[in-house]
């Protein structure tokens, strides 16, 4: 009932008809709002909503654990719900061309198809030239793959904006975490959706950030897996130490198998392959342990254990358990280099600053 209640009072609270506090202890509360911005616009509400998202997860809200969330926010929207992306009609057009070009569409029918009044009156032209956040341009997305046949050729289905609301939290995370725990407000339209609201953006959003355990002696490993995926920093730690013992160059990505396992095994499981004699593992072994490298489990398995034993054995010393992956970040947003190591940084500072402000 006190959870039912929190979560009421919460939703209200989003909504911006009440600004009653969720469920929490009064230093909770004021270890929020001191973390938050002085100036942000409804400060009440934010805190309100990250409380709740606390609550939900049945997370403790230290001041490290509102720190890390209040750091992310500020990194990826400075606090606005739906963020506006600059150029972000440039970058529709290029992944509409691009997707035209894929599936062998002219792009005069394309452009003429645009051109056709949408479900909001507007041509999907004008709307695409006027969009400023990820979820006008979201809609149009929707509106196009429900109401033209061009669109779900275009897109088969899925809305290509896939990161959404103020912690830029990924469609496909969500959706998961959904189907293994029930989400704790009404959903309006789809979980899809929930993203782009506060509440359900902070909600993801801190679950995907603090909601598992990992052998981190730092924050900054946290924030190099909100941007790469959970466990990638451990992951990268691995791939190191195998490395080491196998006497090979290894790329730490934090990606123990391919994305795409079609092509056979990677450079990860080849290395560790390469020591199966030493390892005393077999090679269905050493992949059914690879397997299990988006979960905690991983830690547990032969595989991660041995390799560690082998290489501290060969380097005379014990070897980190973390180690932020090395990656560049790709994508129709980032126009400059960028890099995961630069990413969890720079949260990391935004991060000290905060615990600096707290007493």
């Amino acid at each position: 009932m006190v959870f039912c209640l929190t979560v009421l009072i919460s939703s209200c609270a989003s909504d911006g008809t009440s600004r009653t506090p969720p469920g929490g202890t009064p230093a909770a509360h004021e270890s929020i709002d001191r973390s938050l911005p002085a100036t942000l616009h409804d400060k009440q509400g934010w805190s309100n909503d990250i409380q709740a998202a606390f609550n939900a997860l049945a997370l403790v809200p230290s001041h490290d654990h509102i720190c890390a969330v209040v750091a992310v926010i500020e990194q990826e929207s400075s606090f606005r719900v739906d963020p506006i992306v600059p150029n972000l009609s440039a970058i529709a057009w290029r992944e509409i061309d691009d997707r035209a070009a894929n599936a062998g569409v002219p792009p005069l029918i394309v452009h003429g198809v645009l051109a056709l009044p949408s479900p909001d009156g507007r041509t999907y032209r004008e709307r695409i030239d006027s969009a400023r956040t990820e979820k006008e341009l979201s809609d149009i997305y929707e509106d196009l793959i429900g109401s033209v046949p061009l669109g779900r050729t275009l897109f088969a289905d899925r809305n290509p904006i896939r990161t959404r609301g103020p912690m830029q939290v990924h469609v496909v995370f969500a959706e998961q975490f959904a189907a293994t725990r029930p989400y704790p407000y009404p959903v309006k339209v789809s979980i899809d959706d929930e993203l782009f609201t506060r509440r359900g953006g902070l909600y993801f959003g801190i679950a995907h950030l603090l909601d598992y355990a990992a052998p981190y002696d730092a924050y900054v490993y946290r924030f190099a897996d909100f941007n790469a995926g959970r466990y990638a920093s451990r992951n990268a730690a691995f791939q190191a130490a195998l490395g080491r013992a196998a006497g090979k160059a290894l790329i730490a990505d934090g990606a123990l198998l391919p994305h795409d396992e079609s092509g056979g095994a990677g450079a990860t499981e080849q290395a560790a392959r390469g020591l199966a004699a030493r390892l005393n593992l077999s090679d269905h072994a050493i992949h059914e342990a690879l397997e299990e490298g988006k979960s905690q489990d991983f830690e547990q398995t032969t595989l991660y254990q041995r390799v560690f034993a082998l290489a501290e054995q060969l380097s005379g010393h014990t070897l980190a358990r973390a180690l932020v992956p090395r990656i560049e970040l790709r994508g129709p947003k980032i126009s400059r280099h960028l890099t995961t190591e630069w990413y969890a940084n720079r949260v990391n500072a935004r991060f000290e600053r905060c615990m600096k402000r707290q007493p």
